[in-house]
């Protein structure tokens, strides 16, 4: 697993960069605010219950949290399926939304 900025992020989605980036925070934390990511909580990437990805299986998979403890736990998870490219967005949504308040 690596570690994506949300900086790096920003100027990639702006660039309109095709990004798979997966959010396994819960849908209530989903509907309050959310970056347009694939979701699935960590509690079904932990049971491995990932349908929706199986074909992210060879790409780049930005995986973000709240703030970055569930995203970690998810990357290692993937890895441990098969994922090859899995990167955890430092700072997670918290990040985000304070960079994109910002910029």
């Amino acid at each position: 697993m690596q570690l994506v900025s949300v900086e790096e992020l920003k100027q990639r989605k702006d660039a309109g960069e095709e990004l798979h980036i997966l959010d396994v925070r819960e849908p209530h934390e989903y509907a309050e605010t959310n970056m347009g990511a694939v979701l699935i909580p960590l509690g079904k990437v932990m049971s491995m219950q990932i349908d929706e990805i199986e074909d992210w299986k060879d790409k780049e998979v930005i995986v973000h949290c709240r703030s970055g403890a569930r995203s970690m736990q998810a990357c290692a998870m993937l890895e441990q399926m098969g994922f090859t490219n899995t990167k955890n967005l430092t700072g997670g949504i918290l990040a985000w939304n304070a960079l994109n308040a910002i910029g």
